[in-house]
């Protein structure tokens, strides 16, 4: 049995990711580095946010450890990792679909953001800004755990990425169905008190425990007790950001600055 070191996969950890990773030996017939000690340097780099250089040696060469990130980013791997925990856990019943929260987090770009090709911008939700604070909008299920999120510049009003926050999170049956998306009570600030969004989420067959603004006329009933469980969505973005590469965004792309946040919720699923 292997003793994983702070923040390094444990065995148990190991064997429910395993069976999602890529081949250990790829098509090419050329032996791969080792996934779990790859993995591993990778895991480091998202929690301490140190520059891929400065990784330490027993994890291999930096820049192959930093290629698999890349590679799998493009490949799409880490999501298909996220959505076959979900699944899995799904299958066992754990996910919570009668309530769903959300909230959103600014993230400060580190100096090190600056200097991507084309500009030093970065493309955010169908929108180029220059480096600056992102946004960052998750959805959770009811027990705090991260179904989906949605990145955008951070000025923009949360409302914006509702629309995504509201088509992801979809989670595949094991077999035939069609996937799980649908959540009873939706739970959120007065940021996202808008009659579209209320009209979205009952079309979506979701009840809105969202208060109202002081400046809107309606007014109905408000579930107060079921509204004080939105903090499990604030513990998970404390959670999130213990990982210092998601609390301050070192990516110079934010597609690259998702794929960490995908990892830091992979490990949350495990």
């Amino acid at each position: 049995m292997a003793i994983a070191n702070r923040g390094e996969l444990t065995d148990e950890q190991w064997e429910k990711i395993k069976p999602l990773l890529p081949p250990q030996k790829p098509w090419t017939g050329r032996a791969a580095y080792d996934h779990r000690t790859i993995i591993n340097g990778i895991l480091t780099i998202l929690r301490t946010g140190a520059p891929w250089r400065d990784l330490p040696s027993h994890y291999g060469i930096h820049s192959t450890v930093s290629s698999r990130f890349y590679r799998w980013r493009k490949a799409g791997v880490w999501e298909k990792i996220l959505a076959g925990l979900q699944q899995k856990t799904d299958a066992e019943g754990l996910i919570d679909w009668e309530v769903h929260l959300a909230d959103s987090t600014v993230v400060r770009a580190h100096q090190h953001a600056a200097g991507a090709k084309g500009g030093n911008k970065t493309k955010l939700s169908g929108v180029v800004r220059e480096v600056s604070p992102q946004k960052s909008t998750k959805r959770a299920e009811g027990f705090g755990k991260p179904m989906v999120f949605v990145l955008t510049s951070g000025e923009r009003h949360d409302t914006i990425a509702f629309g995504d926050l509201l088509a992801g999170g979809k989670v595949k049956h094991i077999g035939r169905g069609r996937p799980k998306s649908r959540f009873r009570y939706f739970l959120a600030d007065k940021a996202y008190s808008s009659q579209a969004i209320r009209e979205k989420l009952s079309r979506q067959g979701a009840t809105p425990i969202i208060p109202r603004k002081s400046n809107e006329k309606k007014r109905e009933r408000f579930n107060r007790g079921l509204y004080r469980e939105r903090n499990r969505v604030e513990r998970l973005i404390n959670r999130l950001k213990q990982n210092r590469r998601i609390a301050t965004r070192y990516e110079k792309y934010a597609i690259n600055y998702q794929a960490m946040l995908t990892i830091a919720s992979i490990l949350l699923w495990l």
